[in-house]
């Protein structure tokens, strides 16, 4: 796993179940999620593309088609305080 602490990550490619991140910025990033355990503390993400992929593409899938997810663009900017794997 690719551990990135106080950080300032631009025009950057990232695959979330690869990676850890600390007291980060991540702008303009390209960020793939597949649906597996991820790992972010304090951690913000500006303007970048997320990907979905095998399960956690299907999971999006079907919560638009049950109503439960708008079929909009995601925001891209956001304040990632915590997250923990399970």
């Amino acid at each position: 796993m690719n551990r990135y602490e106080g950080k300032t990550l631009n025009k950057a490619t990232f695959v979330m179940e690869e990676c850890f991140f600390i007291n980060c910025v991540l702008t303009d990033c390209d960020v793939f999620y597949s649906g597996g355990d991820v790992e972010w503390v304090n951690t913000r993400f500006d303007n970048c593309r997320w990907h979905f992929r095998k399960e956690a593409l299907r999971t999006v899938q079907t919560l638009t088609q049950l109503g439960m997810l708008k079929a909009e663009p995601m925001p891209v900017s956001f304040q990632a305080n915590t997250a923990k794997a399970n």
